[in-house]
């Protein structure tokens, strides 16, 4: 099985993410952890392994935002 490994940098952090494919049009995105292998974290799914990325990164920039509140 090919894992692809991604390495992002959202709000000053670096990410490892590997995703895989496990389905014919099914990949699934995860961070990893330093000694590899998936995280805690949920999975992320799209049909491509970038669009599992890309779905995965969204969430981790939502996540890093601050909250605003209604004034």
């Amino acid at each position: 099985m090919t894992v692809h490994r991604f390495e992002q940098t959202i709000s000053g952090r670096t990410y490892l993410i590997e995703a895989m494919r496990v389905d014919q049009d099914r990949w699934r995105a995860y961070l990893a952890s330093i000694q590899g292998g998936p995280t805690a974290l949920m999975p992320f799914y799209g049909a491509t392994a970038e669009q599992a990325v890309h779905r995965l990164t969204d969430w981790l920039t939502l996540a890093h935002q601050s909250p605003t509140l209604p004034v």
